[in-house]
């Protein structure tokens, strides 16, 4: 079951959708994660997120559409490929009262893993030291991966992680950045990772699907998300009076909105532009304390596209 088309996504996903009951979660969506990426699957809270994460794991099934995994059908090729993936899905499943390389040997045990592979994923999400300790004395951030290091044990190509920084202190998001990077960078994982806040991972990414009541709204690089934003960037304009201005320069100034008492903000076009109306004020005798351009963040150009769906 190794074998696929090199052209082929390592997961994809072709309209899948979901209902509960009578009730629509998911419409028909074409999810697409390439080899070698850190993909991460946003939305606010209630999008679907952990819903979709089921069915890419065949814990769900889909009212319509389906799911490849390594180019063949999931439906069809379920204990093989799964064979293939490791999945951390809310909080891990521990034994307390073990020790976390007790935990790790139990599942390790359970699956038929090879015995070397305990010390191996141990050291890789940098628990060798505290192997010894009971996981009731882990913090959250080391029972997080305490958990990804149970999802690692047979060495999977793909990693399927929902929201593995939620809860998490600032220390152990950074922990968890570092080692999804250092996962995908150096150890060839390919890894899809969910959360609602974009903040937490665009440091981590490669590429984004943005999903908003079960719908996908953006896919794509993480480029191409940051291209969204030049799109979106604002001209703002300090000055004494943003009315009088306004009223000068009426053509320069078409779809400016007053931001305050001697604010003016209004759509980038170029800098032609915005040198034509430095000029113009200059020209009018009006006074310019700033001229700058504004670009939204990527966590306003998330909100952006996930606002949509409301309106």
């Amino acid at each position: 079951m190794r074998s696929a088309s090199t052209a082929a996504p390592l997961l994809e996903s072709h309209d899948l959708s979901f209902r509960f009951g009578a009730r629509p979660i998911l419409h028909a969506l074409n999810l697409r994660v390439e080899a070698g990426s850190i993909y991460g699957f946003l939305g606010p809270n209630g999008a679907g997120k952990s819903t979709t994460m089921r069915l890419l794991l065949g814990l769900l099934r889909p009212t319509s559409g389906s799911v490849r995994l390594f180019g063949h059908e999931l439906a069809r090729h379920r204990v093989a490929l799964l064979g293939r993936v490791g999945a951390l899905i809310e909080s891990p499943s521990l034994y307390d009262h073990l020790t976390g390389r007790e935990n790790v040997e139990a599942t390790r045990r359970l699956r038929g893993v090879p015995a070397h592979r305990t010390a191996e994923v141990l050291a890789l999400v940098g628990l060798s030291a505290d192997a010894h300790r009971p996981a009731r004395e882990y913090s959250l951030g080391m029972r997080q991966r305490l958990g990804l290091a149970l999802a690692l044990l047979p060495n999977p190509d793909l990693l399927l992680l929902d929201e593995p920084t939620n809860g998490l202190d600032p220390t152990g998001i950074i922990e968890m950045r570092a080692l999804l990077r250092s996962l995908c960078h150096e150890h060839g994982k390919t890894i899809l990772v969910s959360s609602h806040l974009i903040s937490e991972i665009e440091k981590t990414v490669t590429h984004v699907g943005v999903i908003q009541r079960g719908r996908l709204v953006f896919q794509g690089s993480l480029p191409d998300l940051q291209r969204l934003q030049t799109g979106r960037a604002q001209l703002v304009l300090e000055t004494e009076n943003a009315d009088t201005c306004r009223n000068l320069l009426p053509g320069l100034l078409a779809g400016a909105k007053v931001a305050g008492p001697g604010i003016l903000q209004l759509p980038w076009l170029s800098r032609e532009h915005a040198a034509e109306l430095a000029a113009g004020l200059v020209s009018a005798g009006q006074p310019i304390y700033g001229l700058r351009q504004e670009q939204p963040t990527l966590e306003d150009t998330f909100l952006h596209l996930t606002a949509r769906m409301n309106e």
